[in-house]
């Protein structure tokens, strides 16, 4: 029975929850058209949210077009005040992406501006004319000076008071892309800087690069393609790359300064050429807590090593959005994007070149897709007897099958790491004679898994979770 307080605190929140809902109406008025366009043109190209980035008591965002200069218009920077009215306040018609703030300077990097702590910002003349997909911290002077990485590999230091810059590198030829450069992600950690090349199509497999630098000699760690850099100078300074290759979405972590290997499922093979992974960015949306999106699927992730182990990563939910940057603002997540691209009417059913931001909560990510996905350590891969698999994550999915196939009868142990320590413990014995499947117990699962093959053979191994 229902008594006079329960009614009075049921009422109370009635109430409040409908004052809620009324001011938040009242405040995000135009939430439902606040999106960013292109010219109809022609041309016609693209109207993605390049980067967003919360400043000056205000949320910045540049929008990009496909390619370099003339083959869109009507792009630029743009400046969204808390009431969320929007303003294009500068027209700069390129691909750019990168964000950083320069702490000395006090300045916000976002595209080819440089904006001040009043919000004043200067455009970087110089650089109109690039790509510009990454701004990083500088390894021997981050007073006065800053990295800049573009899409077409150029490496420029430059001045953070006249933004001048000075080009140290091509790194198209230094680290030997044959194929069209496609850089997309930077960064500065560990005493090196990190980039990443995500190359990759059915003609140019190992043309994708992750590579570091210590201010000597340029080091490529990976022929794969490549994603994100990203990371946090504390909480043990770890870099976290992201990336992909035939088997599975790669996720490779620096930890004092050694690189660890780990794979992660896809949830989509629409993200499986280099000009359909647009920036999958890892961002710290809540304090503390970064959040990755990584081939059609968000994880929540800690930017904390425990034990120089990596087990604060757990999938979210599933998407087919097209998410080039996201950050928090004013309490809220958004997310920006890049939905209509006729890119040059190479599809005359898209019209108009526009994209809307996305305004919620983190949590409500959970209400997306469910986290679902395949891949493996293997696909079609020559392994040896003894030799254990990348770790595959395994946590935060529900049902868990494992498909082996083999070129001669073999078999191998399933190992699982249940803490995340890499503490390894022996799952089971499979043996293949030449294809088998395993079906995992309803409710089983571990952070992550591996396989150790105990005989050469040629070996494809793909976990399906569903």
């Amino acid at each position: 029975m229902m008594t006079r307080r329960d009614a009075l605190q049921s009422t109370l929140g009635l109430m409040l929850a409908s004052a809620a809902e009324a001011s938040a109406q009242s405040f995000f008025p135009g939430l439902p058209n606040l999106g960013v366009r292109a010219d109809t043109g022609p041309p016609r190209s693209e109207s993605g949210v390049g980067a967003l980035m919360p400043w000056a008591d205000a949320l910045w965002a540049v929008t990009y077009n496909s390619h370099k200069a003339n083959t869109g218009t009507g792009l630029g920077l743009y400046r969204i005040a808390p009431d969320l009215s929007m303003e294009l306040v500068h027209r700069s018609d390129g691909t750019h992406a990168n964000r950083f703030v320069h702490t000395h300077s006090n300045q916000l990097f976002i595209g080819p501006y440089a904006i001040d702590a009043r919000g004043k910002f200067r455009v970087i003349e110089a650089l109109l004319g690039e790509r510009l997909t990454a701004t990083m911290a500088h390894l021997t002077d981050p007073v006065n000076r800053v990295y800049m990485l573009t899409m077409e590999g150029k490496f420029y230091e430059m001045d953070v008071a006249s933004l001048q810059p000075r080009l140290l590198y091509n790194l198209t030829e230094v680290l030997q892309i044959r194929q069209q450069p496609h850089f997309k992600g930077g960064f500065t950690g560990q005493g090196r800087a990190v980039v990443a090349n995500n190359t990759y199509s059915a003609w140019n497999e190992r043309e994708g690069r992750l590579a570091e630098w210590e201010g000597q000699a340029w080091r490529i760690l990976s022929h794969k393609p490549h994603m994100e850099c990203a990371g946090r100078d504390n909480m043990g300074n770890a870099v976290f790359t992201t990336g992909w290759d035939e088997a599975s979405a790669l996720f490779t972590v620096l930890i004092d300064g050694a690189w660890r290997h780990y794979r992660l499922p896809k949830a989509s093979h629409t993200f499986d050429q280099f000009w359909q992974t647009e920036w999958t960015r890892i961002r710290e949306v809540e304090t503390e807590r970064f959040l990755m999106d990584c081939h059609g699927m968000f994880y929540e992730l800690s930017p904390a090593i425990f034990e120089k182990s990596v087990w604060g990563v757990r999938p979210i939910s599933t998407h087919l959005r097209v998410i080039p940057d996201y950050c928090s603002f004013r309490g809220l997540l958004v997310l920006g994007g890049n939905e209509n691209t006729p890119n040059g009417d190479v599809n005359p059913l898209q019209g108009q070149p526009q994209s809307g931001l996305w305004f919620g909560k983190t949590d409500d990510l959970w209400r997306f897709g469910k986290p679902q996905g395949w891949g493996g350590p293997w696909r079609f891969t020559s392994v040896h007897a003894g030799a254990a698999s990348d770790p595959f994550l395994m946590t935060g999915f529900e049902h868990k099958v494992l498909h082996l196939k083999t070129d001669r009868n073999a078999s191998f142990r399933v190992e699982v790491d249940f803490l995340g320590t890499g503490d390894w413990e022996l799952y089971s014995e499979l043996k293949v004679p030449g294809y088998t499947y395993h079906v995992f117990p309803e409710g089983f699962s571990a952070h992550w898994v591996r396989l150790v093959a105990k005989t050469d053979c040629t070996a494809t191994a793909e976990f399906l979770y569903t």
